[in-house]
């Protein structure tokens, strides 16, 4: 079967579907028996290779990189709790690409509390466990109660870039919900907004800032050969690179930035971007002509999104001139099997 390859594709460890009770309270506002709802959430999270692979196959979905659901390790205040959590995911995950490896892969989850931790967990999970990259979801919580955050564009997350640049693979960049301290009813941002929480707001502000400030904060500059993956059209950064360029590039900028160039150069050199999730033709195509075709790739974002709606947008998707073939298809699986080192032929 050669068909599309959808890079960001969730999915949950039994043994941390007890964590998902927050994100479903955000994802069901409301929702009156939390129990009901995890559990059937976590069927779906959990389901590999009945339902999800009977769609994969009826709607031409070749093959998925499946990664640790939103939060995951992130959410961990506790760096003990979070590194066991990634240990017991990716052994658990790497059990189940086993059973169909030309079906799927995996992106490794991990802790983020300890950068030097963080590394050696990517390593052993490239190198033992056969995945083809990491997944992050934004930043680390911290802290007693949750409110810290910890962010990778400073130096202290250089020994983690490190160890990205020498394995030589991508690192994904996921959204997640605000940690509990956030969603409380006086919080001040989000207390009386949860309309505004998730994936039509709250998701591309947050992860759209770390990725602003992995660009400029020099991180790139110091590990050239890094990659990194960044969902539904790159969080709306493509629609403003004009005008953060424009800012950036000020003199008044450029001799205090911590950075050697603008957002658009990192995007053309160490960002990729996807469709999970942001099923816009108009806005891919814009994509695609800022960046470059090499720097998109398919995804869905399931089982946030449904396979047949992302699919059925594919199959509606064309691009003009004679190699409009060509460019749908580098975007549909050529690209992600040369950035991700998939095994499967282009």
């Amino acid at each position: 079967m050669r068909g599309v390859i959808a890079i960001e594709e969730a999915t949950i460890d039994p043994g941390s579907v007890s964590t998902i009770g927050e994100t479903i309270k955000c994802l069901i506002p409301g929702l009156v028996d939390i129990d009901a709802a995890t559990a059937s959430h976590a069927k779906r999270l959990l389901d590999l290779h009945e339902d999800r692979l009977r769609i994969m196959d009826e709607q031409g979905v070749e093959y998925m990189l499946l990664a640790h659901t939103s939060p995951g390790c992130q959410g961990q205040t506790d760096p003990q709790v979070a590194e066991q959590m990634a240990d017991r995911s990716n052994k658990w995950l790497s059990e189940q690409v086993k059973i169909n490896p030309t079906r799927f892969g995996a992106l490794a989850a991990l802790s983020m509390h300890d950068p030097f931790q963080a590394g050696n967990e990517l390593r052993r999970a490239v190198q033992e466990l056969g995945f083809f990259g990491g997944l992050v979801n934004d930043y680390q919580s911290t802290g007693s109660d949750g409110s810290g955050r910890a962010y990778y564009d400073t130096i202290d997350y250089d020994p983690f870039w490190k160890v990205v640049e020498e394995l030589d693979v991508p690192i994904y960049f996921h959204p997640r919900y605000p940690p509990p301290p956030d969603l409380a009813s006086d919080a001040p941002q989000y207390g009386k907004r949860g309309h505004l929480l998730g994936a039509g707001v709250q998701f591309h502000l947050d992860l759209s800032w770390h990725i602003y400030s992995l660009c400029s904060g020099g991180v790139f500059d110091r590990f050239p050969k890094v990659q990194i993956v960044v969902g539904h059209l790159g969080e709306n950064i493509p629609f403003n690179l004009h005008r953060a360029d424009h800012w950036l590039n000020m003199p008044h900028k450029q001799s205090s930035r911590p950075c050697k160039y603008d957002y658009t150069y990192y995007f053309k050199h160490n960002v990729h971007i996807t469709t999970s999730g942001n099923f816009f033709t108009q806005g891919l195509k814009l994509c695609v002509e800022l960046l470059g075709v090499d720097r998109v790739q398919f995804a869905i974002d399931t089982p946030y999104e449904k396979t047949e709606e992302g699919m059925e947008w594919w199959r509606s998707v064309t691009f003009d001139g004679s190699d409009g073939e060509k460019i749908k298809d580098d975007i549909a699986r050529g690209n992600a099997i040369r950035v991700f080192r998939l095994p499967l032929k282009l």
